[in-house]
């Protein structure tokens, strides 16, 4: 939490210092028109402050990856670049960041109707269903992945099914190319933290402000559309078409923690611990840190920032 407030804060910066800023999504589900207020997009005014590329482009009946988010990314980074416009990736996916900095070898999608299936088989039976089922079929791989992590255990079972082995595919992944600090274009990551206690009610707090804001009916409305598995993968689609938001807020520190974990493996991060920390505070260190890096090179060539969490900290 924190994310956009940070960037439209180093975009105002960067204006003043007579750059172009405009932001590139490297979230997997802003992507949806329907789901803003449940996945927390840009508001109006914020578009309004701040260009904002690759959101809300998609309706919720339409399926989509990371292999199809990747080329899309890489186009707006350089359109931004050959345009003389400084883009800053701000995101909250760890597997869509990567794609949107680096060239990522991607394994194919599955078969046509293999993921419908099995994300039906785990609206129908239960993820820790699929989960038991995963363990039967490859204990191994089912170890590295906790029950209730739904996208992870359909794409375990995607992989079985194509003859692949889950656990081989994800260590080579993690060993050639998602934690290296290899890039496309030169590259600033900061990171954006909260101490636990605050962040975990600024959670709270952000749950009840989505749910008096319409949660809900966005998720009933995106229902009665069809929305896709993809679309359905939003954090909180399945619980509030429930009706348990208490499961939303568990889920939704769950994520913190996981991003947590995928973030501290990517290098050369400057860390920003935003509970005591304003906007406009941690722009300037990014700045300051921009400055210093790159004070030997070129001032005019630009360079996408990001943000990464690091540290004791929880990331915002």
């Amino acid at each position: 939490m924190g994310k956009t407030e940070v960037a439209l804060a180093l975009a105002e910066q960067l204006r003043e210092r007579g750059e172009d800023p405009v932001a590139i999504s490297a979230d997997a589900l802003q992507v949806y028109r329907g789901l803003e207020i449940l996945t927390g997009a840009p508001t109006n005014d914020e578009l309004k402050r701040l260009e904002h590329r690759l959101v809300g482009f998609l309706p919720v009946t339409a399926s989509f990856s990371v292999g199809e988010y990747m080329p899309l990314a890489h186009r707006e980074v350089d359109r931004a670049l050959a345009a003389g416009r400084r883009p800053i990736v701000v995101g909250g996916t760890g597997l869509y960041l990567r794609a949107a900095l680096a060239d990522l070898s991607l394994r194919p999608p599955p078969e046509p109707g293999v993921r419908e299936r099995l994300e039906a088989d785990a609206g129908a039976r239960g993820v820790e269903a699929l989960h038991e089922e995963l363990m039967d079929r490859d204990p191994r791989a089912a170890r590295r992945i906790e029950p209730s992590d739904r996208s992870r255990v359909v794409r375990a079972l995607e992989l079985l099914e194509a003859g692949e082995d889950p656990a081989e595919a994800s260590a080579s992944r993690e060993r050639s190319e998602l934690w290296t600090g290899e890039v496309r274009r030169p590259t600033l990551l900061a990171g954006l933290v909260r101490e636990r206690d605050d962040l975990y009610r600024r959670i709270e707090a952000r749950v009840e402000v989505m749910m008096a804001a319409g949660a809900a009916a966005e998720v009933q409305a995106a229902t009665d559309a069809g929305a896709s598995a993809t679309a359905r993968k939003a954090l909180g689609f399945d619980e509030l078409a429930r009706g348990d938001v208490e499961a939303l807020k568990r889920g939704t520190r769950r994520l913190a923690k996981r991003q947590l974990t995928w973030m501290r493996k990517l290098p050369n991060v400057l860390g920003i611990d935003l509970t005591a920390t304003l906007p406009e505070q941690a722009a300037a260190a990014i700045l300051r840190r921009r400055d210093v890096a790159y004070s030997a090179r070129p001032p005019m060539v630009p360079r996408p920032l990001t943000h990464r969490p690091e540290g004791p900290a929880e990331p915002s």
